[in-house]
């Protein structure tokens, strides 16, 4: 299992705190961008982020927007190595998956807690990534949804040629929960403290 960091949750001196977030032992930088629209939150622009980031780890840009095209233009050029979007946006979803594609980008497909698996099955073979939330996406620190495994189940039995990333209140009780994904999104639990002794945790309960 690969560790995908979110800095949502950080709250002061961002900018230094993700550069020391970037240095741990984490396997990609989580950038969650909401727009305020399909999301009743609302966090950092492009521009903020070119100045908030630097490219010490891959990054995995999760969007939770509307507009997702005007966002696929404005983060391809951070050169992620996936960019998601939500199922349950009003668009064509083939042709998101597509346009992203053209990028040269890994796609991934996010979903719900409310969106069933069987939902998206027609677009499993064309997709790098299913995001299954274990909150309802727009805001940091919230609780696991159990039913989140579940999910992960039926994505696993469909044996499909795609990753499994879980995002949601993770933490040191819940990532063994959860043991069969291939990336957990962990955010509030480590920066909520000293980022090396989190993130160490988190590992140690996942390799013993």
């Amino acid at each position: 299992m690969k560790i995908s960091a979110s800095f949502l949750s950080i709250k002061d001196n961002l900018k230094e705190n993700i550069n020391y977030l970037t240095k741990c032992d984490i396997d990609y930088l989580h950038l969650d961008i909401m727009d305020g629209i399909f999301v009743k939150n609302k966090t950092w622009d492009i521009l903020e982020i070119k100045n908030l980031i630097n490219y010490n780890k891959p990054l995995d840009v999760h969007l939770m927007v509307s507009d997702v095209y005007k966002y696929i233009d404005e983060y391809q050029e951070l050169k992620p190595e996936f960019i998601t979007f939500h199922y349950e946006v009003d668009l064509d979803i083939m042709e998101v998956i597509n346009y992203i594609k053209k990028y040269n980008i890994k796609v991934g497909l996010a979903i719900k807690p409310n969106t069933k698996i069987n939902e998206i099955i027609p677009y499993l073979p064309f997709i790098d990534l299913i995001l299954v939330m274990s909150v309802e996406p727009g805001e940091g620190g919230q609780q696991f949804i159990i039913d989140s495994i579940n999910k992960i189940k039926e994505l696993k039995e469909l044996k499909g040629d795609f990753l499994i990333e879980i995002d949601g209140g993770i933490n040191i009780d819940t990532v063994s929960l959860i043991s069969d994904v291939d990336i957990a999104v962990v955010g509030s639990y480590i920066t909520s403290g000293n980022y090396e002794e989190k993130i160490k945790s988190i590992k140690e309960k996942i390799y013993g």
